[in-house]
């Protein structure tokens, strides 16, 4: 699985589940019957199914937006990363200088108290400076994260809505009185599938 299939299977899980049974009016029989005695010898019961995976797989809004997201996402972690990057950098050299200043005190290298006071001094204050370089990746990491996760929510409900608005006009006619996903099935039923006219559907839609 490429990393956009991934990327695409975690955006649109909460549209899957929004998805799985989509409900029509049905008049009741009178008096109310078991399925078994509604179904008839030849013919089939008033009921779509659709694979909501393969729909989002080639629903062309929802591969367009998924790649899209994932281009976001990847140029949110190229700037994190290079801050990082910097970050540990200038902490290696606040490190090595630390340690030379620790062993010119042990040797006696400094030639008065107050240049040792001095240097002791930059080296507080970069500390303090580099903790504070640290919150702030930090900070960016957890803004980066909470933005695409809420990127990620509006996708999902921009799907589900143009999915679920799609179907309601799809069976306007009311020939279905049930519209399920095969996902909340135990088993396929042949005859029953209509997800491919839905993806035609969809992507002629999308494509106005």
């Amino acid at each position: 699985m490429n990393k956009n299939q991934i990327i695409i299977n975690a955006v649109l899980a909460a549209a899957v589940v929004a998805l799985f049974i989509i409900v029509y009016q049905m008049k009741p029989a009178t008096p109310k019957q078991p399925v078994e005695e509604v179904v008839v010898e030849g013919e089939l019961l008033p009921i779509a199914i659709v694979n909501t995976d393969s729909i989002l797989k080639s629903y062309t809004l929802a591969v367009e937006s998924s790649e899209k997201l994932m281009s976001s996402y990847e140029a949110s972690m190229v700037q994190l990363d290079t801050k990082a990057r910097a970050f540990q950098k200038e902490y290696e050299t606040f490190q090595k200088d630390a340690m030379d200043f620790q062993r010119k005190v042990e040797a006696g290298a400094f030639l008065s108290r107050e240049r040792a006071e001095s240097e002791q001094a930059r080296l507080q204050t970069k500390g303090q400076q580099l903790e504070k370089k640290q919150v702030d990746l930090e900070n960016l990491r957890q803004k980066l994260s909470n933005d695409f996760a809420m990127q990620q929510q509006e996708l999902t409900l921009q799907l589900a809505d143009s999915i679920q608005t799609f179907l309601k006009d799809f069976n306007a006619d009311g020939r279905y009185h049930l519209i399920l996903n095969e996902a909340a099935l135990m088993n396929k039923v042949a005859g029953y599938d209509v997800t491919n006219e839905v993806v035609e559907g969809l992507n002629a839609r999308y494509a106005k």
